[in-house]
């Protein structure tokens, strides 16, 4: 399967903005950038720029993390016949476009609460240890089970005796809509952010962002430095574990994230 990584966004130059036009695929051995005013920044010059871009060889998948960019490249790939995939793991792109000084980050709206009906009944932080973490959950019947590859521990060369940190819901009757709302939104990560009040957000899809849960109490909040100091020698892994209650019985969805910020793998 060929895999290609492409932004299409406008960069300010001293002419006036124009959008430029990144392609790579993962190891980089492609590097395809072309520029045009804003007045052509639509999805025929798009298309017409892949099919330059290819030398006769269309990808299977282009994988996009920017919102502002997907719907013209999504447009573009659709007339080709290219899956296009909405994902913030476009390593080699954003390393590239870092290196050519254009802007990586991606705006960020204030995180939504989450709807009322899908409200577990109890959460808590917790930890497993990293050499166990995959088997413990792929030996069990999980309805929802996300761990991608890539982020398992061993192939981000994690020791293991080492903690990995992670987020437990008890969602009661609740548990599975919550698990499947869950997995429709595509988690990326549980961060916790300080306020008032504190709160954890589920950072999902390509830059949605949602209020999980909030506190006030001072223990809870020290938890959650903890679990976010836990993360920095796991290079940003982390769980979100959704189960009807603390039985240990049954299980509804878990994933395995990563906090890309302090991802240096």
């Amino acid at each position: 399967m060929t895999l290609w990584q492409a932004d299409f966004y406008k960069r300010p130059t001293i002419g006036g903005v124009v959008w430029e036009l990144s392609i790579c695929d993962p190891t980089r051995s492609l590097e395809y950038t072309a520029q045009c005013p804003q007045s052509e920044a639509n999805s025929n010059w798009v298309t017409t720029q892949l099919q330059l871009a290819c030398g006769g060889q269309l990808p299977d998948v282009i994988q996009v993390f920017r919102p502002q960019s997907l719907s013209l490249i999504a447009a573009a790939g659709r007339s080709l016949g290219i899956n296009v995939e909405p994902t913030r793991r476009t390593l080699a792109l954003k390393q590239w476009l870092k290196e050519k000084q254009l802007p990586l980050r991606v705006e960020k709206p204030p995180p939504t609460p989450l709807p009322e009906k899908l409200w577990g009944e109890e959460w808590l932080f917790a930890s497993l240890g990293a050499g166990d973490l995959v088997d413990i959950f792929t030996e069990r019947p999980v309805p929802i089970l996300h761990i991608p590859e890539y982020l398992t521990p061993i192939n981000l060369g994690l020791a293991s005796t080492i903690s990995v940190p992670g987020v437990i819901i008890y969602g009661g009757r609740q548990s599975m809509s919550l698990a499947r709302w869950l997995n429709q939104a595509v988690p990326v990560a549980v961060n916790y952010v300080a306020g008032q009040p504190h709160g954890l957000v589920l950072e999902a899809g390509l830059g949605d962002r949602w209020v999980l849960v909030t506190f006030a109490d001072s223990e809870v909040a020290a938890a959650a430095q903890t679990y976010e100091q836990r993360k920095l020698p796991c290079h940003g892994l982390h769980f979100l574990l959704v189960q009807p209650d603390d039985s240990g019985m049954t299980y509804s969805g878990f994933w395995l994230l990563q906090d890309e910020e302090l991802n240096s793998t």
